[in-house]
């Protein structure tokens, strides 16, 4: 008899180990680090957490590239069409196929289902970047966006419930090859000859040195390990790097009108040098020929601006070498 009461409580512990039905009172990812999307668009993100999924649904511009200010995050209103906040419980573990597929499998099954109704979606978010350790360069390769639901409200199978703050945590939204800078550019550098901005670019971009300073390019040879120092800034010398889409870049972008077909997609732009410390630019000039000099531009410490973005060129930046002609 003590055998068959022995097999009795083995089996029903063992059916108590079972994924079974959850009861739920109050849901919490907060643990759950990894939160992923099912697409690169990222209109669709969710945390998986055992038999539990918490889904967040969003317009496409929602996770941008423009880094929110201290103490401003965005915010949306969660209104269960355009934002939606959906937590499900489930009969059994699920994984990526039962929230991304097209056709999701037959089970799990869902056995509980709270609809955020209303409340505050913030969002901050920061660029994330690496460093080149030797340069001193970087750049920028992805966007966290951390999560935080605000005064929001589930109905859920009991009745509504309402939480005042709620974190669904971080999310990294990764940048596509179609919109990595490209900052690599030959030696050759040009100047135009009426507005004398300096440039150089490759096949979609280019930088570009407006209004410099008249005593940093001169036909004039420095010293040994002397060059001709000045600040990037708003007016005078004047940096910016440009991206372009349409055909291939070439001199007729430059000095005049920009080609009907070649479109300016972006623009970053220089901050203003501090001496001794940022944003220098170097000009060290050689005799090239009897009728000519060699300019050779680098930029120091230089780091460039979009909206609230930035990212440093590195300790040193060549933007070219510009031959000029004596008169």
């Amino acid at each position: 008899m003590k055998k068959y009461a022995s097999l009795l409580l083995f089996a029903l512990m063992l059916n108590g180990c079972d994924d079974g039905d959850l009861t739920v009172d109050t849901i919490d990812f907060e643990q759950v680090t990894t939160s992923q999307a099912c697409s690169t668009t990222n209109e669709l993100i969710y945390k998986l957490k055992g038999q539990e999924a918490l889904l967040v649904q969003v317009p496409l511009e929602t996770f941008g590239t423009d880094p929110s200010l201290i103490d401003e995050p965005y915010i949306f209103d969660i209104n269960n069409s355009t934002y939606r906040v959906v937590y499900r419980a489930y009969s059994g573990t699920i994984a990526t196929a039962n929230i991304c597929n097209a056709i999701p499998p037959t089970t799990p099954n869902v056995t509980e289902e709270w609809v955020a109704t209303s409340g505050k979606m913030e969002i901050i978010t920061v660029p994330v970047y690496t460093t080149n350790e030797t340069t001193g360069a970087t750049r920028i390769t992805a966007y966290n966006h951390n999560i935080t639901f605000k005064n929001i409200t589930f109905q859920k199978p009991s009745g509504p419930q309402t939480q005042e703050t709620f974190i669904f945590g971080d999310f990294k939204s990764t940048i596509d090859t179609e919109n990595t800078l490209d900052l690599a550019f030959d030696e050759s550098a040009s100047q135009c000859a009426e507005s004398k901005q300096i440039y150089n670019f490759n096949a979609s971009s280019a930088i570009t040195i407006d209004n410099i300073a008249a005593d940093l390019v001169k036909n004039e040879a420095t010293p040994a390990n002397t060059p001709r120092t000045g600040l990037i800034g708003e007016t005078t010398n004047k940096l910016a790097y440009k991206v372009y889409t349409g055909n291939v870049l070439s001199d007729a972008a430059f000095c005049g009108t920009l080609p009907a077909s070649i479109v300016l997609k972006e623009t970053w732009t220089g901050v203003n040098g501090a001496e001794s410390v940022s944003g220098i630019i170097e000009v060290t000039t050689t005799t090239f020929t009897e009728t000519s000099f060699k300019h050779t531009i680098v930029l120091k410490n230089a780091t460039l601006r979009k909206g609230n973005n930035t990212f440093n060129l590195g300790k040193t930046f060549l933007v070219g070498e510009l031959v000029t002609q004596t008169n």
